[in-house]
């Protein structure tokens, strides 16, 4: 026996001792077993999770957490094993003759040289010849990351952000323009892209893969649009899941933990997850794979109390010093926003005042329960056709509860998702095909519900007129401003529900049945509510997809094509989506509870194709893609990319890259109508705006509180209303918002990346450069009741509330929006198994010469910075990690909250224990070790330490 490479085996090879055990059985033809050991070269220990495959087949198996294999196989000696582990040298094994013993090893290396990926091209290749920035952290990495989950160690990777709105709710971002409903990064599990159709982003891990059950992540720090299309503008996670070919057995993990330990907001608290995770392969040709997982826990608290509208600005009431701002727009309340705003009208001081007055509203820790749960399921069938095909079904399941941020905050109560997918794959072909199927459940949305608990003890109008009376007789009888303020919301909220009352919770808990939030009861006292905020969506979306490698075809060059389907089916409620058969008259008025409109369809289509081509000995990377995408409300695209990747040695590679890349709108910014408090929230598509005006036949918000403003002083300083309006008129802005169109972005990257010193440092360093053009986002707009703009009739509209339809409308920008960045990662084996890493990041947003009609929203610090140590065996079998994470201050814009985020650092801490003979470990860990709170996004949840013990029993087959 020899090794493919050196010739014969030798104990300068450092290869260690196998032992293989073969039998005779009584079948047909003669089944081999074969049994060994395969241990570290360096320490002389065995390695868990080794593949050993006999080569040009699929026979293969895993080792134990001793190292320890067994694989069969019918293939008649002589035949080759390769053996491969991540971290550590590949071997290739030549076996001529049976044999007691045999010296076989792995040699470790700590190098990213032989390191492949998947997801920059969709072809395999070595991490450092990607032609643009990716970044893979493997099964390893996560289990010794102190992150409470394995899918929250992606806050350590170069360049990204990881924004927590709920225990259960994680979502990604690269360079720039972050939110918590991010449409403009794409998450795959398997190849299947697990966003929820309607919401139209990834939750998090919420239907993803169990700790037990993952092997890898790839994330892609930028536009891979060229390849992947609609939703992957600003980057791209693909999770992959273990074989259960090779990775067979009986997993069981056990999580238990505490937070909210300083009793801040909420009381300490205990979380838990469990998890199950079973393998078999019945032959080679047969396998079946099961996970299961139930995590609870009690959520982050979102209660800060920072004021969006205070009193200096034009819209509150800044010719006044007072220190209860009756105008004021907390964060995390609800029902004070500008939309229930009025207008009190007094004499003070002897002469007519005006005051911007808002409703009371309800705090967002009254509106929701703090307790969360995540379970999910997923099953699979996969089978082998000879050496190269193989068919698979996945069933995949989730269901969630957590708070979810959009132009409001969303409750997610008992949500699910399901994936159904059919796979086949062989050498050079892959078909896949799935369907999302999403279902809210007993979900709501915050802002209607505090509107309407308030609506229902009285109408805007009512409240507006008893605390008008009380404010002037508090001011008649000589009680102080401030005070007379107090006393007229007091008597004003008289008859209004309070928190913590069975009262209150009665009326929260109608109002979040009823699917209707349009509407609301006159104020009539006993009267039942008729506006509710239940949000009941159930659609779903097909996705179909080929992709064929053509290299043998053409030979000069590789070549890979593929093409593929979306259509998404959304079953209208009449708060979310309308059925647009239903005349325009009607499109208003919402369905009644449990009916549901004709499905609207919205669908897209594309095909790409990539050649890759070797120059100068291997040393010069060229690969050239282009994609072309159609969508039916849209014209046609092409998407191109061009990259070149050079590399003089193994350890020098630098690239550089262009592509262009649209992104069309998401299903909700282009078809959705929702009303968002007394302001419908709606798409862009023409159709939608048939009959209701908002693009061509309304004024801009902003300069709508100009006019009123001016025309509230001129009126306190005694002219008439519609005189003040007349000479006030010219602050009106037009809105004429165009048609909507897809996004557009042009990318420019370059990267460097190299290995020094004997494999021991790995240098990453990139800089982008990306330019947006028609850059969605939302803009409030009114439209004139029964009037056009420009008219006398429109200019006094806007004075009047009941006169006038708001819209926030999902628009294209009127200017290109610029931003650059560039991350630095070094990865350090200092000695022994002592590892440092630490990454460094930068972006910003170039400066416009002019202002747009809404906020670009950037939201992105200028500056992260990460940093870990860790080894993995400081003393036998007990290894740890430790991981400090910094960003600079930023400032956040939103919809529905504005403000500065601080900066903040935490630090991250675990302690694993390996204890091989019983094929366990545990795991002791903290994120935010020091308990030093921090939020990270306007009207997000307080975010404080987590401590947890974990435990994980691992029985290979």
């Amino acid at each position: 026996m020899k090794n493919k490479k050196q010739g014969y085996f030798l104990p300068k090879t450092g290869v260690i001792l196998f032992t293989f055990l073969f039998c005779n059985l009584a079948e047909a033809q003669q089944l081999i077993e074969l049994s060994g050991i395969i241990k570290n070269t360096g320490t002389q220990k065995g390695i868990d999770a080794v593949k050993v495959q006999i080569e040009n087949t699929q026979d293969s198996a895993s080792t134990d957490p001793l190292g320890n294999f067994k694989i069969r196989t019918r293939v008649a000696i002589p035949f080759r094993l390769t053996i491969n582990k991540d971290g550590f040298t590949s071997q290739t094994v030549e076996i001529l003759s049976l044999s007691n013993k045999l010296s076989i090893g792995l040699h470790p290396h700590n190098t990213i040289i032989d390191e492949v990926v998947i997801s920059a091209s969709r072809v395999p290749e070595k991490i450092l010849r990607s032609p643009i920035a990716i970044e893979k952290i493997d099964i390893k990495t996560m289990r010794e990351s102190p992150a409470a989950s394995f899918y929250e160690t992606l806050e350590n990777v170069k360049g990204l952000q990881l924004l927590t709105s709920s225990l259960t709710l994680k979502i990604p971002n690269s360079r720039g323009f972050n939110s918590p409903n991010n449409f403009r990064f794409m998450q795959l599990v398997d190849g299947v892209d697990v966003q929820s159709a309607t919401l139209g982003v990834p939750l998090g891990n919420a239907i993803g893969p169990t700790e037990l059950d993952i092997q890898s992540m790839e994330v892609t720090p930028g536009a891979a649009s060229a390849l992947y299309g609609m939703n992957a503008i600003n980057g791209l996670a693909s999770l992959q899941t273990k074989d259960p070919f090779t990775s067979q057995g009986l997993s069981v993990y056990f999580r238990g933990g505490v937070n909210h330990v300083d009793n801040f907001n909420h009381k300490i608290s205990s979380l838990g997850e469990s998890a199950i995770r079973f393998a078999k392969a019945f032959n080679k040709n047969l396998a079946i794979k099961v996970n299961a997982s139930y995590f609870s826990g009690t959520d982050w608290i979102s209660n800060y109390q920072t004021d969006q509208n205070p009193n200096s600005l034009i819209t509150a009431n800044p010719k006044f010093s007072l220190s209860d701002n009756p105008a004021e727009d907390l964060w995390n309340k609800y029902g004070d926003e500008r939309n229930n705003r009025v207008a009190v009208k007094i004499d003070y001081n002897g002469k007519p005042t005006t005051f911007n007055v808002a409703r009371t509203g309800y705090l967002e820790k009254d509106l929701v329960s703090p307790e969360v749960k995540n379970i999910k399921f997923d099953a699979g069938l996969y089978y082998r056709f000879g050496d190269q095909w193989r068919a698979s079904y996945v069933y995949r399941y989730g269901l969630l509860d957590g708070t979810f941020q959009r132009g409001n905050k969303i409750r997610l109560q008992n949500a699910t998702v399901q994936n159904h997918k059919v796979e086949l794959t062989g050498k050079e072909l892959t078909f896949r095909a799935y369907v999302s199927i999403e279902n809210t459940g007993n979900s709501y949305n915050l802002k209607p519900l505090a509107d309407n608990l308030d609506l229902t003890s009285l109408s805007n109008n009512n409240w507006k007129n008893i605390f008008q009376t009380s404010l002037q007789n508090n001011i008649n009888a000589g009680i102080d401003l401030n005070e007379s303020f107090i006393l007229a919301r007091q008597e004003a909220d008289k008859n209004r529900v309070v928190p913590g009352t069975a009262a209150f919770e009665q009326l929260k808990n109608t109002i979040i049945g009823i699917n209707n939030w349009d509407s609301a009861n006159a104020g009539i006292a006993g009267a039942p509510p008729t506006g509710g905020a239940k949000l009941e969506q159930k659609s779903r979306f097909y996705q179909g997809e080929l992709t064929y490698d053509l290299s043998r075809f053409v030979k000069i060059f590789n070549l890979l094509a593929g093409v593929d389907y979306r259509l998404y089916s959304i079953t209208p409620d009449g708060n979310n989506f309308v059925d647009f058969n239903r005349p325009v008259s009607e499109r208003n008025i919402p369905l009644s509870n449990g009916t549901f409109g004709k499905n609207v369809i919205y669908q897209k289509y594309g095909a790409f194709a990539q050649i890759t081509k070797l120059f100068f000995g291997d040393k010069l990377k060229l690969n050239a893609a282009l994609r072309m995408d159609r969508n039916p409300e849209f014209e046609a695209k092409l998407n191109p990319r061009i990259s070149i990747v050079y590399s003089p040695v193994n350890q020098h590679n630098f690239r550089a890259s262009f592509q262009n890349g649209y992104r069309f709108p998401s299903l909700f910014e282009a078809l959705s109508f929702v009303n968002n408090g007394n302001v419908r929230r709606v798409g862009g598509l023409s159709k939608v705006n048939d009959g209701l005006g908002y693009l061509e036949n309304s004024y801009t918000l902003a300069s709508i509180d100009r006019f009123t403003s001016a025309v509230n002083a001129d009126v306190d300083g005694e002219k008439s209303q519609n005189q003040a309006a007349q000479d006030n008129k010219q602050l009106l802005t037009a809105a004429n918002l165009q048609k909507l169109q897809p996004e557009k972005i042009n990318s420019f990257e370059v990267g460097y990346k190299y290995v020094f010193f004997n494999n021991k440092l790995v240098l990453d360093w990139d800089f982008y450069y990306n330019i947006y053009e028609g850059f969605l986002g939302q803009v409030e707009v009114a439209v004139p009741k029964n009037s056009q703009i420009g008219s006398n009739t429109a200019v006094l509209a806007m004075l009047d509330r009941s006169k006038q339809d708001r819209y926030r409308v999902y628009t294209n920008s009127n200017s290109t929006y610029k931003s650059y960045g560039t991350s630095l990662g070094l990865r350090y084996n200092v000695i022994g198994n002592y590892n440092v890493n630490t990454n460094v990041s930068y972006n910003d947003l170039a400066s416009n010469a002019s202002s747009d009609l809404f906020i670009t929203a950037f939201n992105t610090p200028k500056w992260m910075v990460n940093l870990s140590v860790g080894n993995r065996e400081i003393i036998k079998n007990i290894g740890f990690t430790l991981v400090a994470r910094w960003q600079s201050s930023f400032d956040w814009e939103s919809p529905l909250a504005s403000g500065k985020i601080p900066s903040y650092y935490t630090i991250d801490a675990q302690a694993t224990w390996k204890l091989p003979e019983i094929h366990a470990n545990i795991k002791i860990g903290a994120t935010n070790l020091l308990n030093r709170r921090y939020f990270q996004y306007a009207a997000g949840p307080e975010i404080g330490g987590l401590y947890y013990l974990a435990f994980t029993y691992d029985l290979k087959l």
